[in-house]
């Protein structure tokens, strides 16, 4: 059932807010986990460990608004898959970096680490392909791209279900984390399975001409 047009208005004046406040939570905690001094023995791992648990969230969370426009009717939502999903690139790197720093940049034994360890494979693949889609986010690579950009975003499916192996395959001991993410994965990918019949799911009514723009993604 579609909002109302005041429900719209109020949502969307919280949703930029929202967003960017969801987006810089985890780097406010890192820092003041840093800051008081209550990161774990192993510091390093620790941070590693927080940036890619909150770039793949980010990622889960970005494949959320599809379902909750579709369940909502309220297509402004679409305007927070882009900054999201460039939190979660920006998360995806720092843990990237800080691995980099784990290995002293010692380039020879981080290619020999990516080739020889499936985790890392995984892990360094799901950087790569989220890479183009953050280059490609704007509106001008929209334009440019046509068609063309939808099925190139479509790479974010790939993207995350890399990830979530990168923290199955990384995690020694308890699996039910990264189970738990795999899960949420598993199930924003069955919604966007066909419905019995061959029918697809519902779709919300379409929105103004300036916010499908931004809506023609995955």
């Amino acid at each position: 059932m579609p909002l109302s047009p005041r429900a719209e208005r109020t949502l969307s004046r919280l949703l930029k807010p929202a967003v960017w406040t969801g987006g810089l939570l985890p780097l406010a905690l890192l820092a003041g986990a840093i800051l008081a001094g209550t990161v774990s023995q192993d510091p390093i791992e620790d941070v590693t460990h927080r940036t890619g648990k909150a770039a793949l969230t980010l990622l889960l969370v970005t494949l959320s608004i599809t379902p909750l426009r579709r369940l909502s009717g309220w297509n402004g939502i679409v305007a927070a898959r882009r900054p999201l999903g460039l939190f979660a690139f920006f998360y995806a790197c720092l843990h990237f970096l800080v691995y980099l720093f784990d290995q002293s940049f010692s380039w020879g034994f981080i290619v020999e680490d990516v080739a020889e360890h499936p985790y890392v494979t995984a892990g360094f693949a799901a950087l790569v392909v989220l890479a183009p889609l953050a280059v490609t986010s704007t509106r001008g690579w929209i334009r440019r791209l046509g068609k063309g950009w939808q099925k190139l975003h479509r790479l974010v499916y790939l993207a995350v279900g890399l990830g979530v192996i990168h923290f199955l395959w990384g995690v020694k001991q308890d699996v039910r984390e990264p189970l738990v993410y795999a899960a949420v994965f598993a199930a924003l990918m069955a919604f966007r399975l066909p419905l019995p019949g061959g029918k697809k799911p519902r779709k919300a009514a379409r929105a103004p001409v300036r916010v499908e723009r931004d809506a023609r993604a995955v």
